[in-house]
């Protein structure tokens, strides 16, 4: 689906010379699998999704191999990588206030992505939208369109926000830290959610986050990201039960309730 060959990313510097934040990395995505992308901040796990999406900041350089189903979207024109995002691939955001606009009723920004990727009318839009909000159990779905994302609670913006990356019904979502900010209850509800909704759709979902307790949960497959380089990857079992990397021993010692071993 979709597989991640040596990427590498340089952002510009004061100096012109540019700094390397992402080092070679290598991951391999599966329809209807959960892929956990973990490590500490600034180890790179949002700069590999921001990568994928051609979103990096102004001046940086991306080098390597994003393959969707074989076709590499790092050759993509700024043009043809605006049909792939949020057609194809899509991203939920840490903070689901960043991609919901304040001024605007959920249901207008959810028709106008549909009506932009799908080239449908306002009343099928409209329709759908409402159907994508129920999928994702926000309450009365129709009534909901015409509310603000002010007028909802964080967990349910991040409802919204799954709600709008699964709009046109993309193969590869990338779910960037979805759980941060929220109380173990409905962190647990998201991460229900999300599992799913992989499961219902054969979606392949990148699941970024620093919390190896989320992972534990939710995902079939793991890499540890350090310093911009993966230094351990495979089954979530494996990794989280029999590390062989001490920067993976050291973070899940890091737990809550984890004794050093």
């Amino acid at each position: 689906m979709l597989d991640i060959v040596g990427l590498t990313v340089a952002l510009p510097g004061r100096t012109g010379t540019g700094t390397t934040v992402l080092h070679g990395v290598d991951l391999r995505l599966k329809p209807g699998g959960i892929h956990g992308l973990a490590g500490e901040s600034g180890s790179g796990k949002t700069m590999t999704g921001l990568a994928v999406m051609g979103l990096l900041p102004p001046g940086a350089r991306a080098r390597g191999r994003v393959l969707l189903d074989g076709e590499d979207l790092l050759s993509l024109s700024a043009h043809e990588l605006g049909a792939v995002r949020g057609r194809v691939v899509s991203m939920v955001f840490q903070d689901p206030s960043t991609c919901l606009h304040p001024m605007l009723t959920i249901g207008h920004q959810l028709t106008d992505h549909l009506r932009h990727h799908l080239k449908i009318g306002r009343k099928e839009a409209r329709g759908r939208a409402a159907d994508l909000l129920g999928r994702v159990r926000i309450p009365s779905p129709a009534e909901a369109l015409s509310r603000y994302p002010h007028e909802f609670s964080g967990g349910m913006r991040q409802r919204v926000a799954i709600a709008a990356a699964l709009a046109c019904e993309p193969k590869v979502v990338i779910a960037d830290e979805p759980t941060t900010g929220l109380d173990v209850t409905i962190q647990a509800g998201v991460l229900r959610l999300l599992r799913g909704l992989c499961d219902e759709l054969g979606l392949a979902i990148l699941l970024v986050t620093h919390d190896l307790g989320v992972m534990s949960a939710i995902a079939d497959e793991v890499s540890v990201l350090k310093h911009g380089r993966v230094v351990e990857s495979g089954p979530r079992a494996r990794v989280l039960t029999a590390p062989r990397h001490g920067y993976t021993r050291s973070l899940l010692e890091a737990l809550p309730g984890r004794t050093a071993t």
